[in-house]
């Protein structure tokens, strides 16, 4: 430290001598010393200074002592901020406003909302200052009912719609799943300010409703407003989210105009934006083109390629990453993982895996197990998948044992798909894919006992089958289309274009898998027109239709691709000349040629 802070044991236990030679410091220099403090013990040790000198009750120098406190809260940083507070005979909403954001930024949020129900009874009034903590406190814990009375509390003051209150209000609304009231409080804004865009922008981002927070993008331009980095790095998730590549591609030539690519976090949603549109050459353009790479930079790329399939350049990436001296983290990692995994490199995956604990000293998380367990299923080795879900250190969660399921389902092992369940079940019984997964699993077999018994439970849990939706990109507009859509539909020109380019996919070989439609009295004739209809099929007959002869089809799926569907889309690749790259909820599919990049390992 630049300058020494006083020891205990130099001063006497009673108030200094005038006569002696030690001199008194005054409170000024002693407070210069707070900041240059490292640990609670030096700052323990200057309060003891005053303590000694009858310099302690200073309101000033307490105030300081509190704001080291909660700048990086701890758990005996916060006690000892508590107790410092308590000995204040008449706190400050300024002082209380302290320790509520030590509060917010600590592992025990709750307190800020004890203690303030304290400093209420002493009959302080909040400012805006004061709500912003304690919303994101119940930001944090996702107590909607605390920040429903603080919220009406604002109202009551008069703050409810301050510029610094009402971007916490919104991010409490959305922690807490109430994504409309969220809305209404933005709405009511008569002027909003840029930060509250973004919180809302952000909210329906994370919330799934790219379209909506795209559009609140366009209202911000059209206001007069300027964008932010932050704004910039929402509405490129967004473009990720719908897997829009042109939107994106303009949405970079605004960051480039607007000088956002300056900012190593822009680039870095511009990769992964470009990689979620199913362009890598974009990805690694802007990659290769950022003057200053940090971990997250490399990451992205490093998971660009792994969910693209190319594991060894993801591992090529990785290398070089480490030869640059750029050191990785859990997500660099994780995405090593994931490339091991969809490439089928299992002992390149252990070997990553221990070198992630041993040489870098990061803790598995629940992610880098479910890639482990991932890594064994699909290469078949599912009794060592089910041996390391039971031996983890941690209790597996239901998403974890769902990974092992989905790998039965894949290699046809029913009787571990039936003990898998269990241990879901064990946990949460209330998400219908569970069920679906088992019982077409059941199906083929011919169990039709297990098929009837799982449905029946289904039913009985209310669980819910997520319908299947594929979206696709034309001329700025994206389209979707939910499986099934033409079973029971008047004929349209898209149906009847799709039951002729079945028919010509049928004299180029396909043959309709109807053993993936599970219903014992079903003709496969039947069968087959419920095939026809999924949702990859008629996105991609749209962008047939709907794109010049060569151009590349772009396809979002929310779900896995399904097995016939995959198929068809080589078919459709070779005949047409076409490249078709498909994102589903795993990995992309490049189609090119009557082949796929996943090399049918997926």
């Amino acid at each position: 430290m630049a300058s020494p802070i006083p020891q205990l044991t130099s001063f006497s236990l009673t108030k200094p001598n005038t006569e002696t030679t030690t001199t008194l410091l005054p409170l000024p220099h002693l407070l210069s010393f707070i900041p240059k403090c490292t640990t609670l013990k030096e700052l323990k040790q200057i309060q003891a200074y005053t303590i000694k000198t009858h310099q302690h009750n200073n309101t000033n120098f307490i105030t300081k002592l509190i704001n080291f406190c909660t700048s990086k809260p701890t758990t005996a940083s916060m006690d000892y901020a508590h107790q410092l507070f308590d000995k204040i005979t008449l706190p400050d909403i300024v002082l209380f406003n302290s320790m509520a954001r030590g509060y917010a930024r600590f592992n025990d949020p709750l307190r800020a909302i004890i203690l303030f129900s304290h400093v209420l009874c002493n009959g302080l009034l909040p400012d805006d200052y004061t709500f912003s903590s304690l919303l994101k406190v119940c930001s944090k814990v996702k107590a909607l009912e605390e920040g429903k009375q603080l919220h009406c509390f604002a109202l009551k003051l008069g703050v409810g719609n301050n510029m610094y209150v009402v971007p916490t209000l919104i991010n409490m609304y959305t922690s807490c799943g109430d994504i409309d009231a969220a809305r209404r409080v933005f709405d009511k804004i008569d002027e909003p300010c840029v930060v509250a865009y973004n919180a809302i922008i952000m909210s329906l981002a994370r919330n799934s409703q790219p379209n909506e927070a795209l559009a609140l993008f366009r209202d911000l331009q059209e206001s007069g407003l300027k964008a932010t980095d932050v704004t910039m790095l929402v509405v490129l998730s967004s473009c990720a989210l719908l897997g829009s590549l042109d939107l994106g591609r303009w949405m970079h030539e605004y960051v480039k105009k607007n000088g956002f690519d300056r900012y190593v976090k822009v680039n870095t949603a511009l990769i992964d934006m470009y990689a979620k549109c199913g362009s890598l050459d974009d990805a690694f353009n802007v990659f290769r083109d950022m003057p200053k790479r940090d971990t997250q930079a490399w990451s992205a790329m490093i998971i660009a390629y792994a969910t693209h399939g190319d594991g060894f350049q993801a591992m090529s990436m990785l290398k070089e990453m480490e030869k640059e001296k750029v050191k990785p983290d859990e997500i660099t990692f994780l995405g090593i993982l994931y490339a091991c995994s969809h490439n089928g490199l299992v002992e390149e995956g252990f070997k990553y895996f221990r070198r992630m604990i041993d040489e870098y000293g990061i803790v598995p998380s629940i992610k880098h197990y479910g890639c482990m367990v991932d890594l064994l299923g699909r290469a078949g080795r599912l009794d060592e998948a089910y041996k390391f879900l039971d031996e983890l250190p941690i209790k597996p969660t239901p998403i974890l044992w769902r990974t092992l399921l989905s790998a039965c389902s894949s290699h046809g092992n029913v009787e571990m798909g039936k003990q898998v369940i269990q241990r879901i079940f064990e946990l949460d019984d209330s998400h219908g894919g569970d069920y679906v997964i088992l019982s077409n699993l059941c199906a083929r077999y011919g169990k039709w006992d297990d098929v009837n018994h799982l449905r029946k439970m289904m039913i009985e849990k209310g669980a819910v089958k997520i319908p299947g939706c594929s979206s696709i990109e034309v001329n700025n507009v994206v389209h979707e289309f939910f499986a099934g859509d033409g079973v029971s539909m008047i004929s349209t020109t898209l149906h009847r274009a799709l039951d002729e380019l079945v028919k010509e996919l049928k004299l180029a070989g396909y043959v309709a898998d109807t053993s993936l439609v599970f219903h014992p009295d079903m003709e496969d004739e039947e069968k087959e027109i419920i095939l026809r209809y999924h949702s990859e099929k008629l996105a991609i007959t749209y962008g047939l239709l709907n794109t010049p002869p060569g151009k590349t089809i772009r396809v979002v799926k929310n779900l896995r691709v399904c097995g016939d569907c995959h198929n068809a889309a080589k078919f459709i690749s070779l005949i047409f000349g076409r490249q078709i790259i498909l994102r589903d909820v795993q990995r992309f599919h490049h189609f090119k040629d009557g082949k796929c990049s996943c090399g049918d390992y997926w």
